[in-house]
């Protein structure tokens, strides 16, 4: 049994300390509006989340995380520099093991500000960093806007690269497409018999699509049949990136070398190497950084840019105990019509109790 009153001390602890770097707490409601989860992640967030139904307000979601609900009430507000903290439980529906609840504690940290991107990045790690690392705990470290920008930088159908991120975290998913767009991999089976020849749709309709739609569909369908393969170098240059495991000094020269090969990720390049040189500032060494260039594909899906957790080496059971990013994106989706970079990070302190013991 969780000792719940230590939880709570935890908690209240890095609250205070957040607060004392000049953030300002907030509260966010336990129901949230299930169709801008839904906008965000599609019917895959109905697995993961506990959904209620309200007469007068319609479907609603107990909130999965903070970082949204923080994100929609800045955003109505204006886009102004902002810092922000909070304390308090997330839900989650899934299956419930020792250290995989339906319901825990988050402690976190939200920064908006676009003076300086590369410094806030460092600010927000900074802080966890300070918080995490002398109590025994590791960081990782990855960046999701190398992996997107070398999507983006693929010679292949528009059509293709939106597909590749929409899954980019859904690896099994991703490497699935990725085979198949580089003709390594055969095409689902029956399509080769739908797309021979005129396909007349006369049977009756069912589902929510017309027959205008699925038409349409059929030809995008062959489209994508027909498009050459992505060509192989930029396929093994992806992987290379995925496949990093190295410090964060180190991935920083081989990032140059791909950068030559696909100069679309020339920018994300840029960021990173701005951003090391802004941890140097704040007393960190990108040398004792570890940096994984896969990392992050498997949290949540607005992380756009750089990404972080930090883990009990002596336990390997244990999730990360802390978790972050940016997630400039999510902004722009949630700001009708604003936008501003933004980068957080999250803490539980069920977790940080149980290694502190």
């Amino acid at each position: 049994m969780p000792d719940r009153a230590a939880i709570r001390a935890r908690a209240a602890g890095l609250l205070a300390h957040m607060q004392a770097r000049g953030a300002v707490r907030v509260e966010t409601d336990i129901l949230q509006p299930a169709d801008v989860l839904l906008d965000l992640y599609g019917e895959d967030i109905r697995a993961r989340a506990f959904t209620t139904h309200d007469p007068e307000t319609g479907e609603a979601m107990l909130r999965p995380d903070f970082t949204v609900p923080v994100v929609r009430a800045h955003m109505a507000n204006g886009a102004e520099p902002a810092r922000y903290t909070y304390a308090g439980k997330v839900f989650r529906a899934q299956a419930e093991t020792a250290h995989r609840a339906r319901e825990y504690w988050q402690v976190g940290y939200e920064l908006f500000d676009g003076a300086d991107t590369a410094a806030a990045d460092a600010e927000v790690f900074a802080l966890f960093h300070d918080l995490l690392a002398p109590m025994g705990l590791a960081p990782v470290t990855g960046d999701m806007g190398l992996l997107l920008a070398a999507v983006r930088g693929l010679d292949t159908l528009e059509s293709r690269k939106a597909a590749l991120t929409r899954h980019i975290w859904r690896p099994r998913r991703f490497r699935a497409l990725l085979d198949r767009f580089a003709g390594r991999a055969p095409a689902p089976e029956g399509r080769a018999e739908l797309l021979a020849g005129e396909v007349e749709i006369t049977a009756p309709l069912i589902g929510l699509r017309s027959r205008a739609e699925i038409a349409e569909r059929i030809e995008k369908l062959r489209e994508d049949a027909a498009a050459p393969p992505i060509p192989a170098v930029q396929v093994e240059l992806l992987n290379d990136i995925m496949g990093l495991h190295e410090t964060m000094e180190n991935v920083a020269a081989r990032l140059g070398d791909f950068a030559v090969d696909m100069p679309a990720i020339a920018p994300a390049v840029d960021r990173f190497e701005a951003r090391a040189e802004a941890l140097v500032a704040r007393g960190i060494d990108p040398a004792s950084l570890p940096f994984e260039g896969s990392y992050g594909r498997t949290s949540m899906e607005y992380y756009d840019g750089f990404v972080f957790g930090f883990v009990a080496p002596t336990r390997p059971d244990l999730p990360p105990v802390a978790t972050g990013g940016r997630y400039d994106a999510l902004t722009r989706l949630l700001g009708q019509g604003r936008s501003i970079p933004a980068v957080g990070g999250v803490v539980r302190p069920d977790l940080l109790e149980e290694v502190g013991r």
